[in-house]
């Protein structure tokens, strides 16, 4: 099962909610959901399997070893919390709100737009058996113009892999983000009469 079949799959499942005769556990299938939105995100997490997603490419990030599926899930953030946020999450939160309000203003109603066809898209819940692979094809394309693009084995990734890279990881936690409060508006306004809003 690939992600953005989890994705369909625990949102089948929260689609059940209220329905006593549910045997589902919400509470992970929510849970599951939240994950896999940002898994499917991470450009990394949809690529290559021959790679196991840059797991097997080892390189270094500044002076220290790791991997480059690695440097996309830990080193960019944490090195971006180190040198940015004040290494305070909240910092980093309400950077990327910032961005969303403003410098992405104008594409936030494309990022939540699947164009009606499918159920892990926001805008249309009643065509579940059709799967949108719109989000990661949109990773596997960021992880072949950015994260693997100049990388080899034993590569040392720094200032300017770092700082050419970091834009698409924040943009990525964004729409992400964006993506998963669109669906479970979706999802709940259906269920209980449209009086749930998650912020966006």
């Amino acid at each position: 099962m690939c992600v953005v079949g989890a994705i369909n799959n625990y949102t089948t499942q929260l689609l059940n909610y209220g329905d006593p005769s549910n045997g589902y556990n919400l509470t992970e299938s929510i849970m599951f959901l939240a994950h896999f939105m940002g898994d499917v995100h991470q450009p990394l997490h949809v690529s290559f399997e021959a790679d196991e997603g840059g797991n097997t490419i080892n390189v270094h990030w500044y002076r220290r070893k790791s991997n480059l599926h690695h440097v996309w899930d830990v080193n960019m953030i944490e090195t971006a919390m180190r040198d940015f946020y004040e290494r305070d999450r909240d910092v980093m939160i309400e950077s990327i709100e910032k961005n969303i309000t403003d410098g992405w203003s104008d594409e936030v109603s494309q990022w939540k737009a699947c164009n009606g066809d499918s159920v892990t898209c926001a805008d249309d819940l009643e065509t579940k058996e059709q799967i949108s692979f719109r989000y990661a094809s949109e990773s596997i394309r960021l992880a072949c113009d950015y994260a693997y693009k100049d990388v080899d084995e034993g590569s040392t990734l720094e200032d300017d892999y770092f700082f050419s890279r970091l834009p698409v990881v924040e943009k990525r936690i964004a729409q992400g983000g964006v993506r998963l409060a669109a669906l479970l508006n979706r999802i709940f306004s259906k269920k209980i009469g449209g009086n749930l809003k998650f912020v966006e």
